[in-house]
């Protein structure tokens, strides 16, 4: 199991789209405030379709509950300035894998404590970033690659009728 946690998201659409990303991979999706929208926003729903019977999702005041709540855990840090490409860090089963609001990213202080765990997705040097549902659908699935698609169907029943 993957645990996405997005901290401080500011849009609905991104944050809804994640949540589908997490209920198609029986990942954990944990919020952590506060949050640029309303956990009822009709955007944010509507990007997460009909899958929101199939999430795990927990909720967290801000960043200090977040991590008293979830002592232990290994952890990586989604950023541009991150010292490590994605692909090439092992993900153990149940880690957290942490993403910043789209404005601004992590704290700093965060990064620059956990440098050694930070890991960024390549791109140009002339772009600021990627979308962040994108970023966490490339991470993700990428843990759960290395997993080997643990409780997920990998192959296709060729239906007689597309």
């Amino acid at each position: 199991m993957i645990n996405i946690v997005l901290v401080e998201p500011e849009i609905p659409q991104n944050t809804g789209n994640i949540a589908r990303t997490c209920a198609v991979t029986g990942s954990v999706l944990h919020l952590v405030g506060p949050l640029g929208f309303k956990i009822d926003d009709a955007k944010l729903k509507r990007a997460g379709l009909d899958y929101w019977h199939l999430l795990d999702i927990r909720h967290y005041a801000d960043l200090n509950e977040y991590l008293e709540k979830n002592p232990g855990v290994q952890r990586f840090y989604a950023t541009t300035h991150g010292s490590l490409c994605y692909s090439h860090v092992s993900y153990p089963d149940g880690c957290h894998i942490l993403f910043g609001k789209e404005t601004a990213g992590l704290p700093h202080w965060l990064i620059d404590e956990n440098y050694d765990r930070a890991v960024r997705i390549p791109q140009i040097s002339e772009a600021r970033s990627l979308n962040l549902s994108n970023s966490a659908a490339i991470i993700v699935y990428e843990a759960l690659r290395q997993q080997g698609f643990p409780g997920m169907k990998t192959g296709g029943d060729r239906p007689e009728v597309y």
